[in-house]
């Protein structure tokens, strides 16, 4: 596939109160060739993590093949850390400052997909990338590489950290990392991922909490004898009936989203166990926490309803992210120095059958970079970002992956990143690069991001509703 991609020399952006000019120096000119210069040994590692997708906490084969990669490539491998066996830390150099590159590289359940324009299962039922981790993963790995080679090469100085992050999807590998203390002596932190637009994500996401309500009643014959059973399955339909109920009494930007997880074996046997799975979305944590002790509440209240037991567990909980300005600015310039892809008809015409039978008209995304808003904007998903943003100076970026507007955790996505998506790899590991290339020659950049990520945090309590000391998911590899 031909890389359509370009970069601007000396492009000016408007934020704040002036402008800032790109400059594309030596190192990045040399970083860039680089990442060109290795774009299918790029692709392949990329393609390998596609056709290996696995969930949360399974991410074995994937997280060996980013490690054999940045290892053949002069990076020390950590494996392990906060006990996750799918998580690591590649190092390279020493001393300050540090920059930390994450890339995230779980699949999604039943996304399992062809590449191809048409739904097309490779297993039915089985995991696929359909969030564009294959393509974020292996375009953060490139970015160090070439951080690393321009830094032997130029002798610059500092610590650069690749942190292989598990568990995006489901489950929050991050938080079991940031309470390990993976993350205490990071400077900044820099990521990227796949989206409809390329531009810096100088925004909050939602908050959010994963729950799980275990309900315990009595099992016995559903015909024979029904008075002595106590069904767990009536409970935890009637905690989801009464948190139905709730919603007319929630601010409009809260999102509960739940599933029957256990709804019990067989119809003539009442339920002795079952769970209902929950994830609560609001603007802010402390309105998270909010919903969640009201939620908690129904739950206990169905369970006396139907003398039954409620075990209640919170599994993640992550606040939203916090945005950082001075690193927002040095993303967005590099980011336009690199320019947007550029897609080709070929690309085109993929989109579009892919899209065929969808309710609306496709919607056309522009090769541009869209410009970096003045003040942070508020996003809709949710992340395990989110709790490291508040201990460490973060931000990212986002690349369209297509020329139209795809479905988010769709069939079409997994297609696609094995696809026109690869054409992202190039743009998010050239800015990435760049980015941190110039944080390491001007120290006044990574101390403007600590003096704002003190700023924004002042007068705000930071706590977590989930339990300290957790134990992270253990799986065995299949």
């Amino acid at each position: 596939m031909k890389r359509t991609c370009f970069f601007l020399v000396c492009l000016g952006v408007a934020f704040g109160a002036g402008k800032i000019k790109a400059q594309l120096d030596a190192d990045k000119a040399a970083a860039f060739a680089w990442i060109d210069a290795n774009t299918d040994a790029i692709d392949k590692v990329s393609l390998e993590l596609w056709n290996e997708p696995e969930l949360s906490f399974r991410e074995f084969k994937t997280s060996r093949t980013l490690m054999r990669y940045l290892e053949a490539n002069g990076f020390t491998v950590q494996k392990n850390p906060g006990g996750l066996a799918t998580a690591f830390v590649a190092s390279y150099g020493a001393g300050t400052p540090v920059i930390g590159f994450f890339a995230e590289y779980d699949a999604l359940a039943g996304m399992s997909q062809k590449a191809e324009p048409v739904r097309a299962p490779v297993v039915a039922g089985a995991p696929g990338h359909a969030c564009g981790h294959s393509l974020e993963a292996a375009g953060t790995a490139a970015a160090a590489v070439a951080v690393a080679t321009m830094m032997h090469r130029s002798g610059i100085k500092g610590t650069l950290r690749f942190y292989g992050t598990p568990a995006e999807e489901v489950g929050s590998g991050k938080d079991y990392m940031l309470e390990a203390g993976v993350f205490k002596d990071v400077d900044v932190l820099l990521g990227w991922h796949t989206s409809n637009h390329t531009r810096t994500e100088f925004e909050y996401s939602k908050a959010e909490a994963e729950m799980h309500f275990h309900f315990k009643g009595v099992a016995t014959h559903a015909s024979v004898s029904p008075w002595l059973g106590r069904s767990a399955l009536h409970a935890a339909e009637l905690m989801d009936a009464g948190v139905n109920y709730t919603r007319e009494q929630l601010k409009e930007d809260a999102r509960v989203q739940y599933v029957i997880s256990n709804g019990g074996g067989q119809p003539n046997v009442i339920p002795a166990d079952a769970e209902s799975w929950y994830v609560v979305r609001a603007d802010k944590n402390d309105e998270v926490a909010d919903i969640v002790e009201w939620v908690s509440e129904i739950a206990k209240g169905a369970a006396m309803m139907t003398r039954t037991q409620v075990d209640i567990r919170v599994d993640a909980n992550n606040h939203e992210v916090l945005p950082n300005g001075p690193l927002a600015e040095v993303i967005d310039r590099n980011l336009r120095l690199v320019g947007a892809p550029r897609y080709s008809a070929e690309d085109t015409a993929r989109a579009r059958k892919m899209l065929e039978g969808m309710k609306a008209d496709p919607e056309y995304d522009p090769p541009e970079v869209v410009p970096l808003p003045r003040t942070p904007t508020q996003g809709a998903y949710s992340t395990d970002l989110g709790n490291v943003s508040w201990n460490v100076p973060t931000e990212r970026f986002v690349v369209a992956d297509s020329p139209y507007t795809l479905v988010v955790h769709g069939w079409q996505a997994a297609a696609n990143a094995a696809t026109t998506g690869l054409e992202t790899i190039p743009v998010g590991a050239k800015t990435l690069a760049a980015a941190a290339l110039d944080m390491y020659k001007d120290p006044a950049l990574v101390i403007a991001a600590r003096r704002d990520f003190e700023e924004r945090k002042k007068g705000y309590t930071y706590r977590v509703l989930t339990p300290p000391h957790r134990k992270a998911p253990v799986y065995a590899e299949q």
